[in-house]
């Protein structure tokens, strides 16, 4: 059916009459996406098939990475690109009388991620799809995402992202392939042939139903799945927990609504102890499915468990996975009657860890007693492993009680799962080559002295196909133009480009691509915010998750800055410069909330000032997706990224700008480090604390806030805006969380210390933009590093370095 134009068009036409009996005349947008959508899934259904055939048939090894998030964005696009029929689709839509960009609108950004954890996992699976390695993910189908975010009155207010509302045209329900996942109940001990044999009872039944989604492979690749388990009640009323039978009609509602709340919510709020064990179910419940799916597949070899490594690899993605180790060794100590010690070793080298975070509070751990109401027979093994090294420990290290208990896995009544990670897992990596660094100098420093051998390097990447191909088609166009298609599937070929970095031509038309891309960013603010911005202006850009470290709040208090430069001189010549900013913060994030308020407080302020909007204006663009980072990032002109040093595991937002031609704004932080060293300091603006810098301050306290702001009278200024009656001052305590933050908390994120540097390169930016020839210099070379970043090669080393699986040749005729 995508063979030629006009067979689509008249496939197209006749599926819209026979299964949705309207005519094109009668069809509406969303009609033409639910069509086309079924075309693509019928169009691949062999292809998916034949993969997962010769996979079986030829017994390969699999991958199977477990992630709470996927944030896959939007995949008509993306699904027609890497299909190779993106431009005969498009022109035979519009011959119809569609506009595809139209019909890509009608769906919606699936809710099932937040940020760079969810989108690596999403990049990943497209490289793993394109490169022909047989990899899947695992995830949860959440019912509703992180929350729809609406800017009222300046605040962030949370809506219900409910993305299922109409359907989901690329799922498919499997509910043959259903799994049970049990809570609560206790353990009996008994005795079966001379083994000791536990058996839960009194437990809960849930039924965990799949839905798979394929994952379309580009050109010569082929297609994988992503797996999504949803919470659905088991019919069997004699498993709800309930005493009392006479109300079991209402006790099933109880218990229908419990089950459904597993899979309702990405990220429930767990502030509170019933949050928190929502988290822990949530978590539970995609390792067990997930185990239990992963090892029907694996008996359908007919092997024996021992070979259970050479067939599966399985990855997490981050800790919250992490109970896929004492899940697995359940499984095969008490139903597949294997000894302790044959399981461990099957268990630790068949999972392998990612470490996505240098924050403390961001490893996870779980109250002890929790985990043992909840998952009676699970926490029992968590013990013994606990207990099994510790013994280890203590051999190992005797005497070294504080090295022990830095080690241990339960401690203090607390389940950490990190240690549980590390310590049940063959590989560990981090994300980018200063993270890992500090994961085996800092933050993991006893772990890495135990295990050396376990920790590498994976520095992330992203899917050029989506971030550059799809997103960006004038700018791919153009690179095809100027060095062949070679870096379509090679992706580090764009390094070609610096041969034509001082071309005239080739110049010229990155800087028609960058007018053109800024020029449709702004019709779509115009319409969606009623803002007419200038497309002459520089794109300061600034998107992604909102947090302290990521330092938002020192972007805005420079916008400020600014504004006050302005209105002390207003005739003096400047730079005008558009600067923007997306993020969503977490609910119960007050002080994040409080930098969404002050910026859109900035905003209104400044684009109403007639005497500064031609030179500056401020825009916060709400519900920050991956649909509309697609229409950010390849206008935009600088991308900050400003993170304190140390802080920022990696980033990708990073790489996805400077792969549409971005210039950085940064600090030596994450990759922007890796970034630094190909692209060197003329090629990036760098500012701000270093590493060393920073350590120095931890260990000698001797940083101290209030000293700036009565040093630097431009600190002073701005931070007074914020509570005196200046423009900026809603009422006296709006900004008093931020103020304490700053000089009562002393700036945890060292936002005063780094004012000053940061002001003055961007300054520098402000010269260099003015040179239209120099900047587009610069715009091309990191155009042509960027191709180090891709996730292909991040999946080629994951793929040789920790997984050891090779590329598949599917068979369409097996």
């Amino acid at each position: 059916m995508f063979n030629n134009k006009e067979t689509f068009k008249q496939v197209f036409t006749e599926q819209l009459v026979s299964r949705l009996g309207k005519g094109l005349e009668e069809a509406a947008p969303e009609d033409v996406y639910k069509i086309l959508g079924g075309m693509i899934r019928e169009y691949v259904g062999r292809q998916w098939a034949a993969a997962n055939r010769t996979y079986r048939d030829t017994a390969q090894k699999q991958v199977y990475y477990f992630s709470l998030e996927f944030l896959i964005g939007r995949l008509m696009g993306n699904n027609l690109l890497n299909l190779g029929v993106l431009d005969m689709v498009r022109s035979g839509l519009l011959e119809l009388g569609w506009n595809l960009e139209e019909i890509e609108e009608q769906e919606p950004d699936a809710g099932l991620g937040n940020g760079g954890l969810g989108r690596l996992a999403a990049c990943f699976l497209d490289s793993l799809a394109s490169l022909s390695y047989a990899g899947h993910g695992c995830g949860i189908r959440y019912k509703y995402g992180l929350f729809e975010q609406k800017i009222i009155d300046g605040y962030q207010v949370e809506l219900p992202d409910n993305w299922l509302q109409r359907g989901n045209v690329w799922e498919e329900r499997r509910a043959d392939k259903a799994v049970e996942v049990r809570f609560w109940g206790h353990v009996e001990i008994g005795m079966q042939e001379e083994r000791t044999v536990f058996h839960t009872v009194d437990y809960e039944r849930v039924l965990a139903v799949p839905y798979d989604v394929p994952v379309i492979g580009y050109g010569e690749g082929q297609v994988n799945t992503l797996r999504l388990w949803s919470a659905e009640s088991a019919t069997d009323l004699s498993r709800i927990r309930t005493a009392n039978q006479h109300n079991s009609y209402y006790k099933f509602l109880e218990y229908n609504r419990s089950v459904e709340s597993i899979s309702e919510f990405l990220y429930p709020d767990d502030s509170a102890y019933e949050g928190k064990l929502l988290r822990l179910k949530q978590q539970y419940f995609l390792c067990s499915a997930g185990v239990q799916s992963i090892l029907r597949t694996f008996d359908k070899l007919g092997l024996m468990y021992r070979e259970l490594p050479e067939y599966v690899a399985i990855h997490i993605n981050d800790t919250h996975p992490t109970l896929v180790i004492p899940e697995l060794m359940r499984i095969l100590v008490d139903d597949k009657g294997l000894g302790w010690d044959e399981a461990w070793d099957i268990t630790s080298r068949t999972v392998s860890y990612t470490n996505h975070t240098l924050l403390s509070e961001a490893l996870e751990k779980w109250p002890a007693g929790m985990v043992r109401e909840l998952l009676p027979r699970v926490y029992r093994i968590i013990e013994e492993i606990n207990k099994r090294f510790c013994s280890m420990l203590l051999d190992r290290y005797p005497g070294d009680q504080e090295r022990i208990s830095q080690l241990a896995i339960v401690e203090s009544d607390q389940i950490r799962m990190a240690n549980l990670a590390i310590v049940g897992s063959y590989h560990v990596n981090g994300v980018a080559a200063l993270h890992t660094e500090l994961l085996k100098t800092q933050v993991m420093k006893p772990q890495y002295e135990l295990y050396p051998e376990r920790f590498s390097n994976k520095t992330n990447g992203i899917t050029h196909r989506r971030w550059l191909m799809h997103s960006n088609p004038g700018l791919s166009q153009l690179i095809s133009e100027g060095i062949g298609t070679s870096w379509i599937t090679d992706p580090v070929q764009l390094i070609q480009l610096q041969s034509l970095k001082t071309d005239s031509a080739f110049q010229q038309g990155i800087q028609r691509i960058k007018r053109s891309n800024k020029e449709r960013l702004a019709d779509y603010i115009a319409h969606k915010q009623g803002i007419q911005i200038n497309p002459d202006s520089i794109f300061d850009v600034h998107v992604k998750r909102l947090h302290g470290y990521k330092r938002q709040l020192l972007n805005i208090l420079r916008v400020i800055h600014a504004y006050n430069e302005i209105k002390d001189q207003p005739g003096a010549d400047r730079v005008p410069r558009t600067v923007i900013f997306g993020a969503k913060a977490a609910p119960g994030y007050y002080l994040a909330k409080s930098i969404i308020k002050l910026i859109n407080v900035v905003a209104d302020v400044v684009n109403h000032d007639s005497e500064v909007n031609d030179k500056l204006q401020v825009l916060f663009l709400e519900n920050y997706s991956v649909s509309l980072a697609e229409k950010i990032i390849p206008a935009a002109d600088v991308s900050e990224q400003i993170s304190t040093a140390g802080k920022e595991a990696s980033g990708t937002g990073n790489m996805k700008f400077m792969m549409n031609g971005a210039l950085t704004i940064g600090t030596l932080d994450g990759a922007n480090v890796e970034m630094f060293e190909l692209l060197g300091r003329d090629n990036m603006f760098l500012f701000g604390l270093e590493l060393a810098d920073v350590l120095e301050y931890y260990r000698t306290g001797a940083y101290v806030a209030r000293e700036r702001y009565a040093q630097d009278s431009r600190i002073a200024r701005v931070l007074d805006q914020l509570i005196s009656s200046g423009p900026f001052c809603c009422h006296e305590l709006e900004f008093g969380q931020i103020l304490q933050s700053l000089l009562d908390h002393n700036d945890e994120f060292f936002v005063l210390e780094d004012f000053s540097s940061y002001v003055a390169t961007q300054a520098d930016i402000d010269d260099v933009y003015l040179n239209a020839r120099a900047w587009t210099e610069k715009s091309i070379i990191n155009i042509a590093h960027s191709g180090h970043f891709s996730s292909d090669n991040t999946i080629h080393r994951y793929a040789s370095d920790i997984w050891d699986i090779a590329s598949v040749k599917v068979s369409m005729n097996r």
